[in-house]
């Protein structure tokens, strides 16, 4: 039986059909990338209460991206380009997040994900990334992923995924400063910025600021469903 994959989820106002009204949704190439990876993926809405039950029915949690997470959740004034911030998804995904962590649940934390994980851990954001690196390269057009090659450090989970460089889509404005509690960089683009962060006392807890999902390669995926694969069979066994 595939491995359970949740994906967390955007509340947005959206219209279809005769229809108008807010939805939880979450982009299909999460959807399909856990699927094609070997994964039963699920959405799970962003909904503060009932976190036990939701990480109880789950054998792997993607958290994907979006927009900016409050500067107040790590201690900071917003910046004027900070923008859009979705508080309650903030409410919701925090916690959630510490719950898959203190769990083992295999975990890879997407663009806005990444951050969290970093926030979630104690650290902080840039939150502006063109006022420290010179340039708009990692957020180049609206609505357009951006290509840019990354550094890995071989060592890492992510490294024997992917090697040693890898060609990578991104679109952020925002990237870790000072790490959290636990958590290692692995991944950094060529003017510095830190792209991969991880923890290594978990099984799999990965965070990318770019978007593996919007590529062709699923290594990524690969390595999140072989993790929750093996702690389904740890979980499932320990209930038998």
């Amino acid at each position: 039986m595939r491995p359970v994959i949740g994906i967390t989820s955007y509340i947005e106002q959206a219209k279809w059909l005769v229809w108008e009204n807010e939805v939880a949704l979450a982009p299909m190439t999460y959807v399909e990338a856990i699927q094609r990876a070997g994964g039963r993926p699920v959405i799970v809405p962003p909904m503060p209460e009932g976190v036990d039950e939701t990480l109880g029915s789950l054998d792997g949690i993607v958290f994907s991206g979006g927009s900016d997470i409050g500067p107040e959740r790590y201690g900071a004034d917003p910046h004027p380009q900070t923008k859009n911030v979705r508080s309650w998804r903030d409410d919701a995904e925090l916690p959630l997040l510490e719950g898959a962590l203190a769990r083992d649940i295999p975990t890879l934390a997407i663009c806005r994900g990444m951050q969290l994980l970093n926030v979630v851990r104690g650290g902080d954001l840039h939150q502006h990334l063109p006022d420290l690196v010179g340039h708009e390269e990692h957020k180049q057009v609206p609505t357009v992923f951006g290509g840019h090659e990354v550094r890995l450090d071989p060592a890492s989970r992510a490294g024997a995924l992917l090697g040693e460089r890898a060609h990578v889509r991104s679109h952020h404005h925002q990237s870790p400063d000072r790490l959290g509690d636990g958590l290692t960089a692995f991944a950094w683009a060529d003017d510095g910025t830190v792209e991969g962060i991880e923890d290594t006392r978990r099984r799999f807890a990965l965070g990318v600021l770019w978007h593996p999902e919007a590529g062709e390669d699923m290594r990524l995926f690969e390595g999140l469903v072989a993790a929750a694969r093996a702690y389904r069979a740890q979980r499932l066994g320990a209930g038998a």
